[in-house]
């Protein structure tokens, strides 16, 4: 995947910790619900709470996290955080630079962690679970009985199949090429699987389905090839939604008519709302319908990162894996 972004830049965008201290602009009533020494989650989409889509309680469609931090790796101010000691060179963020013993994260963007939750594994609330409850809750708006598809079980898509579950979908189908993640899906709630790699997977798809189709499919890899799978295997009015992302102008293709004779919804969905949906992800956690251990497969220290992230690269970690900085 290549999409632009400053450098150079501290990554980390899946974080837990602990709080050290407030800024000097800090609502009061934010210090009282995160006083020092609060267990927190962060969400990488960290909502600024004033803009547009904030107000109307579109948290994931914050105009000042796409302007700042996606664009220009910055915080709200226009001003990173991170500099280079010596020089005063600055360093950018990618959501909070959570790669680093400190970060620093507005308020909207972090919710407490309850100590009957794990430290470590709690971090992938803040991405994986909650893209995946995004794309669930708000693009698809699953309900019980429902038939979904996830195609790319990795660390997002796997986590949708937790999500589909808990939303009482009847049937989960999980499609990969990779036969150790199918193995695993079936374990984190799918009823069926599909290796695209030695079957067609959308007629595999109408087959489980009776010939119908899914009423969500749901793309986690962002290929254009997988993009098209999506699309072709929902049912009539069904919707594709998308949440994988891909090289920067990439295209996907879709049958006009097919779209509009048989009302077929294609839509992206890019995570949750901070404010309303990490703390039912915490509770979904805290509950065990959302099964956090099962779902991180490695931890790693952070002087094993960098091989951790060449693994990634090559699709050889099954699930999601977290970086312990001490």
């Amino acid at each position: 995947m290549v999409l632009p972004f400053p450098s150079p830049c501290v990554v980390g965008h899946e974080i837990t910790g602990e709080v050290v201290e407030h800024g000097p602009l800090t609502d009061t009533k934010i210090v009282e619900r995160l006083p020092v020494g609060s267990r927190v989650v962060g969400a990488f989409i960290m909502p600024c709470g004033n803009c547009f889509f904030c107000t109307k309680g579109q948290d994931d469609l914050c105009e000042a996290f796409f302007a700042y931090n996606r664009a220009k790796g910055t915080l709200y101010d226009g001003e990173t955080r991170l500099f280079l000691r010596g020089s005063g060179k600055p360093v950018y963020m990618y959501s909070m630079g959570g790669m680093a013993e400190y970060a620093v994260v507005p308020a909207h963007g972090v919710a407490v962690l309850p100590h009957s939750l794990p430290y470590s594994e709690s971090a992938i609330i803040g991405c994986a679970v909650f893209t995946a409850y995004g794309a669930m809750a708000h693009a698809a708006q699953v309900r019980p009985g429902d038939a979904v598809a996830v195609i790319g079980v990795g660390g997002v898509g796997s986590s949708c199949l937790q999500i589909a579950r808990a939303f009482g979908a009847s049937e989960i189908i999980a499609v990969d090429i990779q036969d150790d993640r199918l193995k695993k899906a079936k374990l984190l709630g799918a009823t069926h699987v599909v290796n695209a790699r030695s079957e067609d997977a959308v007629a595999k798809i109408k087959e489980i389905t009776g010939g119908i189709g899914v009423d969500t499919c749901v793309e986690a890899l962002g290929n254009p090839k997988t993009f098209l799978q999506c699309v072709q295997s929902v049912r009539d009015g069904g919707k594709a939604v998308m949440i994988g992302l891909t090289l920067s102008g990439a295209k996907g293709e879709i049958d006009i008519n097919h779209l509009v004779r048989r009302q077929i919804k294609v839509m992206g969905s890019y995570g949750g709302r901070a404010r309303h949906d990490l703390p039912k992800l915490v509770k979904l956690a805290e509950s065990g319908i959302f099964n956090l251990d099962a779902a991180v497969s490695r931890k790693c220290k952070f002087e094993e990162a960098g091989q951790a992230y060449d693994d990634l690269n090559r699709g050889s970690i099954v699930g999601r894996a977290v970086v312990e900085i001490m």
